[in-house]
């Protein structure tokens, strides 16, 4: 796919990018040429290929799921406005 210089300043538009008028030439023909590569990249077989998320197999640790109340109520109130013993007290929004 061949980019001409309308389209570059179209996208450079959406993008919100200033380029000069002349360097529209020389960005067409390197945007030209990315997206042969990618319509390269379209042809190979990845058929049976499993998708990537790194390049390394690694196994997260995990750590064991527990339900907790934190025990420590004195530090989670302290940004409340208003709380009462261990609860955050609201305004009352439903009669």
């Amino acid at each position: 796919m061949s980019l001409d210089i309308d389209t570059v300043k179209n996208i450079a538009l959406l993008a919100r990018i200033r380029v000069a008028d002349e360097t529209l030439e020389p960005l067409a023909h390197e945007l030209s040429a990315i997206i042969g590569w990618v319509e390269q990249l379209a042809e190979v077989d990845t058929d049976g290929v499993a998708p990537m998320t790194s390049v390394t197999e690694t196994i997260p640790d995990l750590r064991e799921d527990v339900v907790n109340d934190g025990d420590r109520p004195d530090a989670v109130l302290a940004n409340a406005p208003d709380g009462v013993d261990a609860f955050y007290t609201v305004p009352k929004v439903v009669e």
